[in-house]
């Protein structure tokens, strides 16, 4: 009689030997957690945070990415979670709008959006198939160009060594940036494999290298960090702002529609067929709730990682417990203190070096969504409009100075939302070419 043959990584619900998962685990964390992190540091800049409270904002990261990257590998019941093998993590995309809250409020109006924004993806997932025509890749293409361009500033006065700094603009901080940027780019043309996969945190390392030589770098955040914390539900409260909420909700109504792409583009590259209307509607639904989770909890806003999407597709690795030995690994460093403090001790300049190359990725990952679609003169028009308006009216603070505060909010500080809102509006108001 036959022995059955022994579940391997490439089965969904297969059992691989820990010596086999365990590396294929730690090339998904390498491969995300510098994103999954950094929103966090550069909120806690902004927001003015003490290290100990910034600590407990990157372990909150961690945590939530741990938490719902588990709740969509393993889902309960029909109705939370997608089952397919994805990893979470704080998303790029509310870090504009966030920022303009931290700096208009505080970190509890950020949460307060958070958990509202959690409840409008739940509806989202729960009428996605009425409500996606309304995103069409146009549209969602040309939000994320706006993303990735409004974040181009911040880049930037990173590499010049952050705003307030009183070495920004040096030239040690741009040298030590462009090094870092070159490291990264490097790698991202010429690296293969773990290199390719890993060229942020090397170009991070690499960076961090050279700070220590020239003596830049703080440990006194290490030494004040204990060995364990478990996460502190409500440490920065919850306010809610109906501007806030506003500007939060209308970006997780689009990325919860932007999630199908990358569910898809998971089962279509490593499964061999397209996602179920359940698991869709499970996995943004596990999405809304483990996002309301984070809002008491301390985790910002998740989404899907398209990164690990793609090592997913590409090496076919779609075993679930491989994939939550990842997610583990993330819960482990969220609740040691030490590593989340390592992780505030970046310079900023190397921040500002290693992540310009994000933005621009996700700049022209909407791009490239964009001219999916013919680009006649109606669709140019859309994209062109919206994001002209979007980032026009956001670098030119004074411009809404006369309206009611509640309306500079949402308008006048992120321009994802203006470029949001037009695009959407154009796309129903002006005629398809017959």
């Amino acid at each position: 009689m036959q022995t059955p043959a022994k579940p391997t990584i490439f089965d969904l619900n297969g059992r691989p030997a820990l010596k086999q998962a365990l590396p294929l685990a730690i090339q998904h964390v390498v491969a995300m957690i510098v994103g999954c992190v950094t929103p966090a540091l550069i909120l806690s800049r902004v927001a003015n945070l003490s290290s100990a409270d910034s600590i407990i904002l990157v372990q909150g990261a961690l945590v939530i990415a741990a938490l719902a990257t588990f709740l969509q590998l393993f889902p309960i019941g029909n109705h939370l979670g997608s089952g397919l093998p994805v990893i979470l993590g704080v998303s790029f995309a509310y870090l504009p709008s966030m920022q303009a809250i931290a700096s208009g409020y505080d970190l509890a109006t950020i949460f307060g959006s958070q958990l509202v924004g959690g409840v409008v993806a739940i509806l989202v997932g729960m009428n996605v198939t009425f409500l996606r025509k309304f995103f069409p890749p146009l549209i969602t293409g040309t939000v994320v160009f706006t993303i990735g361009l409004s974040l181009y500033p911040t880049a930037i006065n990173y590499m010049a060594g952050g705003v307030g700094s009183p070495s920004y603009g040096s030239a040690q901080n741009w040298i030590l940036a462009f090094a870092t940027l070159a490291v990264v780019t490097i790698l991202n043309h010429m690296g293969k494999g773990i290199f390719k996969l890993a060229s942020i945190l090397i170009g991070i390392l690499f960076g961090y290298v050279i700070s220590l030589f020239l003596g830049i770098v703080d440990f006194s955040a290490i030494a004040q960090a204990g060995l364990f914390q478990a996460p502190k539900p409500l440490h920065f409260g919850l306010r809610f702002e109906v501007a806030a909420c506003f500007s939060l909700g209308l970006l997780f109504a689009i990325n919860s529609i932007q999630a199908i792409g990358d569910f898809t583009a998971t089962t279509v590259g490593a499964m061999d067929r397209e996602p179920t209307n359940r698991e869709l509607r499970s996995g943004i639904v596990g999405y809304g709730v483990t996002n309301i989770l984070g809002s008491f909890t301390g985790g910002l806003p998740t989404a899907t990682y398209s990164q690990n999407v793609g090592i997913v597709t590409t090496t076919k690795v779609i075993n679930r417990f491989t994939l939550g030995l990842a997610a583990t690994i993330l819960l482990l460093a969220g609740l040691i203190p030490k590593f989340s403090a390592l992780l505030t001790t970046i310079p900023q300049s190397v921040l500002g070096g290693a992540t310009i190359s994000v933005f621009a990725s996700i700049a022209m990952t909407g791009m490239k969504l964009v001219v999916s679609e013919e680009m006649n003169y109606r669709n140019t028009s859309i994209v062109g409009l919206s994001a002209a308006l979007g980032i026009g009216i956001a670098d030119s603070s004074a411009a809404l100075s006369t309206f009611p505060e509640w309306f500079q909010v949402i308008f006048g500080q992120s321009p994802v939302v203006i470029a949001t809102v037009v695009a959407v509006a154009l796309n129903i108001i002006l005629p398809k070419r017959d």
